[in-house]
């Protein structure tokens, strides 16, 4: 199987087509990449800016470049001795349009019946027969069920509400468009439906994604006809997995697209919690998000814990965060309410189980169904491996719900057999309940040290020492050694060097509390811890546009879902987080802000570089996120899937091709880091083929953490802000491998032996070495 040593995510849109990433190529290569790693192109729904709403597998989006668009990256790959890795969606489908997919068009013409109909995930007999479209808004709904808007067009072909065309069924187009509509196989619902009577398997909430069964060989054929061709014809090395914990079976999806495509590189954009082992699935591991937020938390502060701690309870009138509970409570409330249409088809899928015999399931099972999803520890288990996790999440929801114990250790044998299809359902279902209860909502109420709260991330754990991310990666080395390390991604909550600067927090908490009361008048009453978030959020993509921090603000307070909701909005909340922010960034706030960052500046600008030396040089291999060579401050998407200057990231290259001195530029600095790192890794990938920690000897010792890896040595400086309060590295050393060295950002040569860290990162907070012999 061929490895990248490193690849280059480009999200490829109508803006930025596979043309425009081929031709892309050659400035790629130059700052050393080895691989290229393109966003989903298959065709998706018009417009989209992601691409994971494919509506044909059949084709390559023709708005993205095509066929010819991949033909082209292909082959100038193949010139510059690149690889090209693609990100794929086996999950689901879009299906916002539906004369766009032609296999949901065919669904909603013919129905159960339909030779289409197994490839989608649907329970017809919840629905009487029919499939429940969630599409109409509240001036066209009444609780007859008769819709507003509705009409027959196309001589009785089909009918339309508002911008969307439905097809109708063979000899059922007499009449009007409501008796037409009875005839149908599908019926339309108001929007809320969605969450409680949906009867077709979706993307988390999102009701326009509809899953697809790929553990039906038919359609995994199907699905991947296309990328089977991309390998046949040897235009693609290497694939990422998305959401494999939506499928039924993920080790046998791997497994078939491992005899698919004669043993690939493939990845999986997998989610570990903490103490977490990935499977041994046919990959190479995952995407990186779990050494993510193991960089960020050995750049983080212990002793910043307590002190955030009591100003997040200060802001919530003194009472302190457990963590374990407001998890439990905000997933609880995605099984009671989001998710509420899976938690009762799980409960249909348990009743209909052969274990109960004569009794029947227990009455209250779909409340124990919601209580075990809201307790489950990681995402999901992969039975018959992991029943430990159903067993601890049995344990914790009787200590929450003792009422329920009887019902819940009736369901175990049912939802821990991997025979039965309600427990196969229920691991596709617990990450749905992780990823909205956790990222997408307790993510935005926990507003302690928001570095932390990152997609992988558990905010609990506040730092790791320098020992415990030597074992870790150490066990990187042994285990997975072909994993991906991601510092920034298309659905990181912030930016890399966001993180960075709120990383500095946890060094100053004193002064961050100081600055947070200045900015508090400006704020509502209401809500101060979210506050504290968005004022984190603003500080570190400073200096952001309002617009950028506006959107921000909107989707942020929305997915807290706590004062103010999607559906249903709190208007007088939302202007005041908007008042809020325009007083930020106008006088005399913006210069409390900007004097808070000039006196943190130091520790930023060590935390970017630390955080990318450790991201480049770990074992597995970097992906630098599209412009992350340069300083990434996106927040959450869309804003992180802004289009790039490229011809900046060019001018940046181009300064980058000197060796540093006093004075440096930190974007130069980081995108020389970036170019150094890849180079080396691409050109000498024996040298990162071993994992063995240099210790570091006396007064500041613990403000520095460095590794050989073969051949190169990485020392990266951490908590900065402390090593400058103690007056620098003192008579601090580090003993480097006997031989000469070089250090690539500097241009220095050294030989081995005990050096002196002031020396050493005299330029530069951190050093990447290499064998000069």
């Amino acid at each position: 199987m061929h490895a990248p040593q490193s690849t280059y995510r480009l999200q490829i849109s109508e803006e930025f087509t596979l043309l425009d990433a081929a031709a892309r190529l050659e400035a790629l290569a130059d700052l050393g990449v080895d691989w290229v790693y393109l966003s989903p192109i298959l065709d998706a729904e018009p417009g989209s800016n992601h691409g994971y709403d494919v509506v044909s597998h059949a084709r390559i989006d023709a708005s993205r470049g095509g066929s010819e668009g991949l033909d082209a990256v292909a082959q100038e790959a193949r010139r510059l001795g690149m690889g090209v890795l693609v990100d794929i969606v086996p999950n689901h489908m879009g299906v916002a349009v539906p004369e766009h997919n032609a296999w949901w068009w065919q669904l909603l013409r013919e129905g159960r019946e339909s030779a289409i109909a197994p490839y989608f995930d649907v329970d017809w007999d919840a629905g009487g027969g029919k499939l429940l479209l969630p599409i109409v808004g509240d001036d066209d709904w009444s609780e007859d069920g008769t819709v507003g808007h509705l009409a027959i067009e196309d001589g009785g072909e089909a009918l339309r509400y508002w911008d969307t065309r439905l097809p109708i069924a063979p000899g059922t187009g007499e009449g009007t468009p409501h008796e037409v509509l009875e005839r149908q196989h599908y019926r339309l619902g108001h929007w809320k439906q969605g969450d409680d009577q949906l009867n077709y398997r979706r993307f988390f909430a999102v009701s326009t994604l509809a899953a697809v069964r790929v553990e039906l060989p038919e359609v995994f054929e199907a699905t991947h006809a296309e990328i089977a061709r991309w390998f046949d014809e040897r235009l693609v090395q290497g694939l990422r997995v998305d959401h494999p914990d939506g499928l039924r079976d993920p080790a046998g999806y791997l497994d078939d697209l491992d005899r698919l495509t004669g043993g690939a590189f493939v990845l999986v954009e997998k989610i570990l919690e903490p103490g977490e082992e990935l499977p041994r699935w046919a990959t190479a591991g995952t995407t990186g998000y779990d050494t993510l937020g193991l960089i960020d938390r050995v750049l983080t502060d212990p002793a910043g814990a307590e002190p955030l701690d009591a100003l997040d309870a200060r802001l919530r009138g003194g009472e302190r965060v457990d963590w374990a509970e407001m998890i439990h409570g905000t997933k609880r409330g995605i099984a009671d309410r989001l998710l509420r249409a899976e938690v009762l088809r799980l409960e249909r899928e348990v009743r209909a189980a052969d274990a109960w015999g004569d009794r029947g399931a227990p009455a209250d099972a779909a409340d124990a169904i919601a209580e075990l999803l809201a307790c489950f520890p990681v995402y999901r288990s992969y039975l018959p491996e992991g029943r430990e996790h159903l067993g601890r999440a049995a344990e914790l929801a009787k200590q929450h719900r003792p009422d329920l114990a009887a019902t819940i250790d009736a369901l175990l044998p049912v939802l821990g057999n991997p025979e039965q299809p309600a427990a196969l359902r229920f691991q596709q279902t617990s990450g749905m309940v992780m990823a909205k209860g956790v990222e997408d909502t307790a993510f935005y109420r926990y507003s302690r040290l928001t570095s932390l709260n990152e997609v992988g991330g558990d905010p609990e754990v506040f730092a790791v020492g320098v020992e415990e991310f030597h074992t870790s990666m150490a066990q990187r080395q042994q285990e997975w050694p072909l994993a991906m390390n991601a510092l920034s991604t298309h659905d990181t909550k912030r930016g890399e060097d966001v993180r960075a600067r709120i990383t500095t927090i946890s060094e100053v908490p004193g002064e961050w509390e100081a600055l947070l009361d200045k900015l508090l008048v400006f704020a509502p009453k209401q809500g101060r811890p979210f506050v504290n978030l968005l004022l984190q959020a603003i500080v570190g993509a400073w200096p952001a546009s309002e617009e950028r921090l506006l959107a921000y603000t909107e989707k942020a307070s929305r997915e807290a879902d706590d004062i103010t909701h999607w559906t249903a909005p709190d208007a007088e909340f939302e202007a005041n987080l908007t008042e809020l922010v325009r007083q930020v960034l106008r006088e005399p706030a913006r210069g409390d802000v900007e004097a808070f960052l000039a006196s943190t500046d130091a520790g930023f600008r060590a935390n970017v570089l630390s955080a990318k030396l450790l991201s480049l040089t770990i074992p597995g291999f970097p992906d630098v996120y599209q412009g992350s060579e340069a300083l990434e401050q996106s927040l959450v998407d869309p804003d992180n899937r802004r289009p790039i200057d490229w011809a900046r990231m060019d001018a940046l290259r181009e300064s980058a091709r000197s060796p540093l001195s006093g004075g440096w530029d930190l974007e130069v600095a980081k995108t020389r880091l970036v170019r150094e790192a890849l180079r080396l890794r691409r050109d000498h990938p024996e040298r990162f083929a071993d994992y063995a920690p240099i210790l570091l000897h006396g007064e500041a010792a613990a403000h520095a953490i460095a590794f050989d890896r073969g051949g190169a040595i990485a020392v990266a400086t951490r908590l900065p802000i402390g090593l400058a309060q103690r007056g620098g590295w003192g008579d601090t050393t580090i003993q480097l491998p006997e031989g000469r060295w070089r250090e690539l950002l500097t241009t220095k040569e050294l030989r081995g032996g005990e050096t002196r860290l002031a020396d050493l990162l005299s330029t530069l907070p951190v050093a990447l070495l290499t064998r000069a012999d």
